[in-house]
């Protein structure tokens, strides 16, 4: 199994599999609109545009779980981080990211890279995956990790 085999829905509703994205750096992150966490999607952007060129991309993949933080219908959730925060990384469908009805793709993820202790579910929004070019989940992030502090792990995959 690698990142690779996954396929997602896109925040319009297309099937993108995750092979589009080979041979890039990625970092994979729940997001919500109404969190106190919500401002990192400007650096989240910050970091999109300063290594797009060096074959980088973020996918955004908003998630409801965490206190019903991200409420809004996926055209909603869209317009808002662009007209907010200036998004222009991938955003995907609502998912969930922890229990029974979890995405199979953050299924793997938190099965690859647990969290702190060993912990394998989400603990809250803005939790950050970093993948390398061969699709191997190399870094697991807490959500109070700024993404600016991500940017040395970036530069070494880069």
């Amino acid at each position: 199994m690698s990142i690779y085999d996954f396929e997602v829905k896109t925040i319009k509703g297309e099937t993108k599999k995750l092979k589009e994205f080979a041979g890039n750096v990625m970092v994979i992150v729940n997001t919500a609109s109404k969190c106190g966490f919500t401002p990192q999607y400007k650096e989240l952007q910050s970091i999109y545009e300063e290594y797009k060129e060096t074959g980088f991309t973020v996918l955004g993949f908003p998630c409801n779980q965490f206190m019903g933080q991200e409420p809004g219908e996926e055209e909603e959730i869209q317009q808002f981080c662009e007209m907010n925060y200036g998004v222009t990384f991938p955003l995907f469908a609502k998912v969930d990211v922890n229990g029974k009805n979890a995405s199979p793709l953050f299924q793997y993820l938190t099965e690859t890279v647990p969290g702190a202790l060993g912990m394998k579910a989400i603990k809250w929004n803005f939790t950050k995956f970093l993948i390398d070019r061969s699709g191997n989940v190399v870094k697991r992030y807490a959500p109070n990790t700024s993404p600016i502090e991500m940017k040395e792990d970036i530069k070494k995959l880069s």
